[in-house]
């Protein structure tokens, strides 16, 4: 389940297909070269004061940081401490990469402020329950999610827990979701319309508006994350579950609708998100919407 990387440069073609195959990519101490201490300090110390939402988050299609409270300084600070960490985080997959992320769409850079553990959200908002990630930047139409993520606290681990892959999960539990023999993951009419609306909105200037759109297969994977965390006996601890712990400073990247997974504790990560390309995949059977299509049959 846990694949720790080395430290090689260049193209690492294992890494990307470690990712394929439902493993998480673990560094022990970050590639991507970190922001100096006074910024990562500004982000634990001074950012929690100003917070309007769980997660700050850089916005590379409008240029927007979303999530922090008034302007001035502190904004125009971690504005600028997201920005540059997103530029090594794209650099470095570039490079390790290449093929992976041809095409690929560069989502946001987030930084997690709060303690993961006993937060209160609802169910379907909380991270301490176990889930693959459904709609993480608009549609995705079956191309994958990647996060790339760094634990900047000094002093605690960020743990998870997970019960396996995608489809694992799916043969434990497609048919108790109700998935198994469902309907048509390809867009129809109505779903082709909106997203053609939405790339218009977005290409005359509001970026964001690509996020609100849907397919079928998203939202297909939405009915299974919220049947994953609505599901008292789904997040028992059986033999399936498993705890990983990512100790300070280090680094992991996973395709977060290919693993379960929860954040049961940890606070200060660094997270980025990245849409890629189905057709760059070498393992695409592996896929949660080629394993939904067997099942469904289209």
């Amino acid at each position: 389940m846990v694949t720790e990387a080395g430290p090689g440069a260049g193209p690492r073609p294992d890494l990307a297909d470690a990712l394929e195959r439902g493993e998480i990519v673990f560094f022990p101490i970050s590639p991507v070269e970190l922001p100096p201490d006074k910024d990562l300090e500004r982000l634990r110390r001074d950012l929690p004061r100003q917070l309007r939402a769980k997660n700050v988050s850089y916005h590379p299609e409008s240029g927007r940081l979303r999530g922090v409270k008034g302007a001035g300084g502190l904004r125009d600070a971690v504005l600028d401490t997201l920005t540059a960490h997103d530029a090594g985080v794209r650099a470095f997959l570039r490079a390790c990469m290449p093929t992976l992320t041809e095409g690929w769409t560069v989502g946001t850079t987030s930084f997690r402020p709060m303690q993961e553990r006993g937060r209160g959200l609802s169910a379907h908002a909380s991270n301490e329950l176990i889930h693959f990630d459904a709609g993480a930047y608009g549609a995705t139409d079956g191309d994958r999610i990647l996060r790339f993520f760094v634990n900047v606290n000094p002093e605690e681990d960020r743990v998870w827990c997970t019960k396996g892959t995608f489809p694992e999960v799916f043969a434990r539990y497609g048919a108790e979701a109700g998935l198994a023999g469902g309907g048509s993951l390809e867009r129809g009419p109505l779903d082709r319309l909106r997203g053609r609306l939405l790339r218009g909105i977005a290409k005359a200037g509001l970026g964001e508006a690509v996020l609100a759109d849907s397919s079928p297969y998203d939202r297909i994977m939405r009915c299974f994350h919220n049947y994953m965390k609505d599901t008292p006996s789904f997040q028992e601890r059986d033999e399936t579950w498993r705890e990983i712990r990512f100790p300070p400073f280090s680094a992991w990247m996973v395709l977060t609708d290919m693993v379960s997974h929860a954040s049961v504790s940890g606070q200060h990560a660094l997270v980025d998100t990245f849409i890629l390309r189905l057709a760059g995949c070498r393992r695409p059977e592996l896929a949660p919407i080629n394993i939904l299509r067997g099942s469904v049959g289209t």
